[in-house]
Formats: C-alpha cells, structure tokens, sequence
C-alpha cells in the first residue's frame, strides 16, 4: 500500500468538495479548483476528509494511488491557504517593477521584458529585488516562478541572476591568474 496513497486529505472549514465521476472541484476562500483525476481512482468523502483507493494492485494503478492524493491534497491546500513562490534578483542594475498587472524585468538585456501573470495568480514585488508570486493552484505557482527565473539563471562565477529564495548556488572558482610565469 502507498505510504502517501493511504493517508487521508483532511478538509479545513470552509472548504467544500464535489466530486462527479473523474472530476474533482474544489472550493474555498482563495479559490476555486477543478481536476481530472485517473479514472480508475476511487475519491471518497467521508467524515470530513477525503479518501483515496486504488481499485487493485497492479503497477499502473500503485503509481497512480500516491499521485491522486498528492493533486487532491494540493488542490485543498491551494483552495485553502494558497502558494507562494518567493524569487531573489541579485546582480548590479538588475531589478522588478510592477506596471499595472504586468511584472517588468530588468536583467541585462536591452529591453526590459514584461511578464502578464495568468489568471488566478498574483505578482507582487515588495522590493526591486524581491518577486512574490501568489496563487490556489500549485503547478501553476511553480510554472510562472520558472519561467521568470529562466529569464536569467543564477551563474555561478559571480552568482548573478534570478534564483528562488532559498536557493544554494554552487560558486565555481575562476580564472587562477598567471601564477608562475
């Protein structure tokens, strides 16, 4: 049995679930969540959570347990409490603004470049060096994070670029000069 699989999804007051046949919806005070499932999983409410069965034990349907709970668990906590993705700017004249909805970024290139946020997500940018990004839905929290930091990766002979907030970059050592000669 699924170590994850078998636990159940508590459900947090305020949170309400639908379930029709494959298709899971979500609701609660940061938004409103829908998802097909696989559609040999069994989804059961009960008791105030949520209950995840596999319908045998073969090896599609054991990959698929652990899965189903894990996007049924996220769907819960995004409806509930919502994501946050937290992002770092280091490097000198690199820098965020905010133009209306839109994300703008300097780093480097000639032009800044200017990111509209999907719909369901917030963009805030506390500091010019400091990006924060808000939403229910984890994966697309993650998705929008990535692709702002893939505007300029961290490197790793100065450590400039965009890098998640606690992000470790391995510094490399550089040139050693003309020692000896």
């Amino acid at each position: 049995m699924s170590r994850i699989g078998r636990m159940p999804v508590p459900l947090p007051q305020g949170v309400t679930v639908k379930i029709d046949g494959s298709t899971i919806t979500v609701k609660g005070p940061k938004g409103e969540l829908s998802q097909r499932l696989p559609q040999a999983m069994i989804v059961r409410q009960e008791e105030g959570q949520l209950v995840v069965e596999r319908p045998s034990e073969t090896k599609e349907h054991r990959s698929l347990h652990g899965l189903t709970r894990s996007l049924v668990n996220n769907m819960v906590v995004g409806a509930s409490e919502g994501f946050i993705k937290n992002l770092e700017i280091v490097g000198v004249g690199y820098r965020a603004s905010k133009a209306g909805s839109k994300l703008v970024v300097g780093v480097g290139y000639s032009n800044p470049i200017e990111i509209e946020p999907p719909s369901g997500l917030e963009v805030d940018v506390p500091s010019p060096t400091k990006i924060v990004i808000r939403g229910a839905d984890k994966q697309a929290v993650g998705e929008l994070a990535a692709k702002i930091r893939g505007l300029r990766l961290p490197e790793p002979y100065k450590g400039k670029g965009i890098r998640y907030e606690s992000e470790h970059v391995r510094r490399k050592a550089g040139k050693a000069g003309k020692a000896g000669k």
